[in-house]
């Protein structure tokens, strides 16, 4: 059964996408069964893919609104893993579910459908808490969150975690943060040296070791419609996704090994 993870955070401009694409190209490389499920309606995972938005015959649009199977929906791509790609249809979703019964929890119903043939589902969602988002964290497991060590990302954290903590008690009992993620890292900086060691403290084992730098090349990879680690795999940026992705696949069966016991 699939590990579900949302990358989330309510603080654009993070790399929460970055992240998205970049993790699942990475797990794909690590011989992991992969589908990202874009859940905004920039598209801008989809794009990353190296999938056309507006060429896509079926989208997730037309999974939350009944019209198509997920399995109709879901698409390959020339990077690994497996898409359920998003487009600015999916801007008017909220307000055609909205009076539907159950609507929180479309996606999830959707996802079972599924999770028996991949290994890592990552849901990348929208910046904003809309329908669409509570849609994504209610069908997930956990929550990884990629954030910069400046100080308003400290703020933007601080409601994120109170929205994953309203979700849990009302809709998703089972979700948790799982990790968080130092994006855009600069050590020789001393903010972000200080932020970083308040989230040491805070998250502990939850923070990740690895850290993703600034990196021209992960910078430039969306535009080719490429994950870093196709568009110049030996760049830092790749190196630290893949990474990324490996501690991950350890924490997964860490987690794994617990629960069985």
């Amino acid at each position: 059964m699939a590990q579900i993870i949302a990358i989330a955070n309510q603080k654009g401009g993070v790399g929460k996408t970055t992240t998205a694409v970049n993790l699942a190209a990475s797990l794909a490389v690590l011989k992991k069964r992969v589908l990202l499920v874009d859940m905004d309606p920039q598209g801008n995972a989809t794009m990353g893919s190296g999938v056309q938005k507006n060429d896509l015959l079926y989208t997730v649009t037309d999974v939350l609104l009944g019209e198509v199977p997920i399995e109709t929906a879901i698409s390959k791509t020339e990077v690994g893993y497996k898409l359920l790609g998003a487009n600015r249809d999916l801007s008017g979703v909220e307000l055609a579910i909205a009076e539907q019964k159950k609507r929180e929890f479309i996606l999830r119903d959707a996802l079972q459908q599924v999770e028996q043939s991949f290994d890592f589902i990552i849901v990348d969602c929208a910046p904003s808490l809309s329908l669409i988002t509570v849609n994504a964290l209610a069908a997930v497991q956990g929550v990884l969150i990629p954030m910069q060590c400046e100080y308003y990302a400290l703020e933007g954290l601080a409601d994120l975690t109170q929205t994953i903590d309203r979700i849990q008690q009302v809709l998703n009992p089972q979700l948790q943060v799982v990790g968080v993620l130092r994006t855009m890292y600069d050590p020789r900086n001393a903010l972000t040296r200080d932020v970083s060691a308040e989230l040491e403290q805070y998250f502990g084992s939850k923070l990740y070791e690895t850290v993703i730098p600034r990196n021209i090349r992960l910078a430039e990879a969306p535009a080719h419609g490429l994950p870093v680690i196709f568009f110049e795999k030996s760049s830092k940026g790749a190196v630290a996704y893949l990474k990324m992705a490996t501690e991950l696949v350890k924490k997964t069966k860490v987690v794994k090994k617990g629960q069985s016991a």
